[in-house]
């Protein structure tokens, strides 16, 4: 049976270097799956594959049992929620305007969505204040609620506590719980050991391009 996200034996080079050689790992639904490695280890090189942002050289991936792959007649993942590097918003529009924009692109969910998970993530969605002049903490409460606002079946999650302070934390703890327990398939990646000790069922480290259970 396919599981919310799969990868199966992908190779991936960036330019002539190699980054992913044969890797396999499936994550099952309400399971928080974490990665850690060291820097340049293709950590993040992972989780855009599984967007469709880039394709592997060799190998599938599977997202909602559906195989991701390029061209005019192609497919990319429908039921996806990411927070990857650095989040990219509209840098002159408020919060509640760069979400709303997003959301009309699918159509899936109402204004009143977007704003319930804004004020979720501690946000004011009647700040009329541009991106561009958010903290580090509240553009990354906003890429949260960017990912989460669509209830997507498999999360992708990049530094996610990234910026945030104790409060953010806080709310993230809460969120993660939420989304597992309504069954969503998360892939989580992070440099913080307690981060991934709390939150991950499983735990692989991303090591000579390929991948090893940590526990």
């Amino acid at each position: 049976m396919m599981q919310p996200l799969e990868f199966q034996h992908v190779c991936k080079k960036l330019g002539r270097n190699p980054i992913l050689e044969d890797v396999t790992l499936s994550v099952h639904a309400g399971e928080v799956v974490g990665i850690v490695g060291t820097n340049g280890s293709g950590k993040t090189t992972l989780l855009r594959l599984a967007t469709g942002l880039v394709y592997p050289d060799k190998g599938h991936v599977y997202v909602g049992g559906k195989k991701i792959y390029p061209g005019l007649l192609g497919v990319l993942p429908t039921s996806v929620g990411a927070v990857i590097e650095t989040p990219s918003f509209l840098p002159q529009y408020s919060g509640l305007k760069n979400l709303t924009l997003l959301a009309s692109i699918r159509g899936k969910i109402s204004q009143e969505t977007v704003v319930s998970t804004m004020r979720k993530m501690g946000l004011d969605p009647s700040n009329k204040k541009a991106v561009q002049k958010y903290s580090l903490g509240m553009r990354q409460r906003l890429a949260i609620a960017q990912a989460i606002m669509e209830n997507p079946d498999v999360l992708l999650l990049d530094e996610p506590t990234n910026g945030l302070d104790e409060q953010g934390v806080e709310i993230f703890s809460t969120v993660i719980q939420e989304q597992v327990q309504r069954g969503a398939a998360i892939l989580m990646v992070s440099h913080h050991k307690e981060e991934i000790d709390k939150y991950c069922d499983r735990v692989f480290r991303l090591e000579n391009r390929t991948l090893k259970p940590k526990r």
